[in-house]
């Protein structure tokens, strides 16, 4: 009988799911699982059962999770960033080539020509689909993480200046990022110099509307904008006026809606960003490892609401417990601890915000109901398991 049931929602690459060990039941109908393993199925109309640990977005994306109200429950939510950077990559120069060339347009135009006159018609209609080259032009890219910094660094192979903006770039992706590409300090700077914009933030309050009517006020009248990651991020109502008006030249979305997919100078994709084969399989199996990690040793790696925490097991049992981010809670547990004459061989605590995850290593064997009972009395705790 397996230890483990992790119940799947979407379709979950088969080779993700092989991944899984055979303590692991991994299917679709399982009634109380351990953990949740899904892709973009929206779980905030879903009622978890208790027994849920862990939710593991098979993506980058979390929007589709209540991460926040699972966070209250101690229920850490993990994600695979940089799993498809690769496929949405690819996806946005694509993009930038779909524009820039009028390929829609001039594929529509020769599906309807007339095949008994087709050369004729090739040669006499081909100028009204006349585009531009990508080589010398400008590409703003905002925000330069696992996908940003990839577009950036092929960008400018193909012969474009790429100027970039993310104030809060990490050190690891500061290393990848080519040095040609321009850090600019101001995204006004940016918007106005850049002949296409191509925008990679993940969505947060802090970033909704980040292009705004203002900040779109500032491209270019010939540019072009590509929005591979939220449609939230930008003022859609505002960019159709510009569009409409002639003070934006195209919109290349990979997020459809009434306002935009229709529109004549909108190339609006099905949110086909990740959708490949090889993204598929590389976030499957990067959110299997992190799972089993989580649900057998209590280690915390890529979670978007709690911190990272790892650490080597060295005792008899481990303690984890998922905690409000306040004075004295660790102060706490080790008062109970060693209450108890319990021995603490190795503590790990990190903290996000106001959340904090402790990791206890203790060299017995056996951990009297007492002990539990006292731990799980903490006002500040919110999730306590012992591995």
């Amino acid at each position: 009988m397996a230890k483990y049931a992790v119940k799947t929602f979407n379709t979950i690459s088969q080779i993700g799911i092989d991944k899984f060990s055979k303590d692991y039941d991994v299917k679709p109908d399982t009634a109380s699982p351990d953990a949740i393993m899904l892709r973009s199925y929206n779980l905030h109309d879903e009622s978890l059962p208790g027994s849920v640990l862990a939710v593991g977005r098979a993506g980058a994306g979390t929007n589709n999770i209540p991460v926040g109200v699972l966070a209250d429950k101690g229920i850490v939510v993990f994600n695979a960033p940089g799993a498809n950077a690769n496929s949405v990559k690819e996806l946005v120069l694509a993009g930038m080539l779909l524009s820039a060339r009028n390929i829609p347009n001039a594929v529509d135009y020769v599906k309807g020509l007339d095949s008994d006159d087709m050369k004729k018609a090739v040669e006499a209609g081909k100028k009204k689909f006349a585009g531009s080259e990508l080589a010398g032009k400008t590409l703003g890219v905002i925000g330069l993480g696992a996908i940003g910094y990839r577009v950036a660094n092929t960008a400018t192979e193909l012969g474009m200046k790429v100027l970039g903006y993310d104030p809060a770039m990490t050190i690891k992706n500061a290393w990848q990022l080519s040095p040609v590409v321009d850090k600019v300090e101001y995204l006004d700077s940016l918007l106005e110099q850049s002949d296409f914009v191509t925008i990679h933030v993940p969505l947060l309050d802090a970033t909704r509307g980040l292009l705004s009517a203002e900040k779109l006020k500032k491209m270019k009248k010939s540019a072009i904008l590509l929005n591979f990651s939220r449609d939230e991020l930008v003022d859609e109502l505002e960019l159709i006026k510009m569009l409409d008006s002639g003070k934006l030249n195209q919109y290349v979305t990979d997020f459809p809606n009434k306002l935009t997919h229709a529109h004549p100078k909108v190339i609006a994709l099905p949110h086909l960003g990740a959708s490949t084969e090889e993204a598929e399989d590389s976030c499957a199996i990067m959110i299997a490892n992190q799972l089993q990690d989580y649900l057998e040793n209590g280690n915390i790696r890529n979670s978007v609401n709690f911190p990272e925490a790892r650490l080597p097991k060295k005792g008899d049992k481990r303690i984890t417990l998922a905690h409000k981010n306040e004075a004295g809670v660790v102060a706490q547990i080790t008062q109970i601890l060693g209450g108890s004459n319990i021995n603490i061989v190795e503590l790990l605590n990190k903290s996000r915000g106001e959340l904090a995850y402790t990791i206890i290593d203790i060299d017995s064997k056996d951990l009297p109901k007492k002990v539990i009972t006292d731990l799980q009395k903490i006002p500040q705790l919110l999730k306590l398991r012992v591995i």
